[in-house]
């Protein structure tokens, strides 16, 4: 009878998010060239910083004895 409950609110639980889930692909909205453009630059921008620090961090570790 304990599993038969639990089953029932796993199943709820997944209702509940994919509701939630349409909720939000409903007030979102595609972007424009402009807006995509920028998201692009700032990605690119990000990763690049990331793997500069990273590169970095490489090399310093490997010059110290």
């Amino acid at each position: 009878m304990m599993y038969r409950q639990e089953q029932l609110t796993v199943i709820g639980k997944l209702k509940r998010f994919s509701k939630e889930c349409w909720r939000v692909l409903a007030i979102t909205k595609k972007p424009d060239k402009q807006e995509f453009k920028t998201i692009v630059k700032v990605s690119a921008l990000g990763m690049l910083v990331i793997g500069l620090i990273g590169f970095l961090i490489t090399m310093i570790v490997q010059f110290i004895p």
